[in-house]
């Protein structure tokens, strides 16, 4: 990936919906330029595909938490493995300190979230977590 590439990405992070030809004339680039480049990441993965985000209040039924996880020994991938395979889990992250995982869980109801902390703290090689509901989103 060069420059461009990083530019392009950054303004379909902002909206990926926003036309080909209006991006090409944001980067100084032809129209040709710019789709032959989001087709090549495509092929290659860096593009995984385009989602939508909704406004944080436009959710307020959504049961959403942040999970901090600890594993024993070397079991991260094996752990990590389970956590995709789970609906409920919306996004994993690997960190540093005490915690190896934070996961970022999305559940429709009560009932729903508890099965599925239930689940997950049974996962082999998980030691312990510690989980926060998150109950407002400040946007910036």
């Amino acid at each position: 990936m060069d420059e461009l590439d990083r530019k392009l990405l950054a303004l379909l992070r902002a909206d990926a919906r926003e036309p080909v030809a209006a991006l090409a004339h944001k980067l100084k680039v032809s129209r040709g330029t710019v789709q032959n480049r989001i087709t090549r990441m495509r092929n290659q993965g860096v593009i995984q595909g385009f989602t939508v985000r909704t406004r944080p209040e436009m959710e307020t039924n959504r049961i959403r938490a942040v999970m901090c996880i600890s594993i024993e020994g070397e079991r991260s991938p094996k752990v990590t493995r389970a956590l995709r395979g789970m609906a409920e889990v919306a996004k994993i992250h690997t960190t540093n300190g005490r915690w190896d995982l934070v996961v970022e869980l999305d559940t429709e109801t009560l009932a729903d979230f508890s099965r599925s902390l239930d689940h997950i703290r049974t996962i082999e090689g998980i030691a312990a977590t510690e989980t926060s509901l998150l109950l407002d989103t400040i946007v910036t």
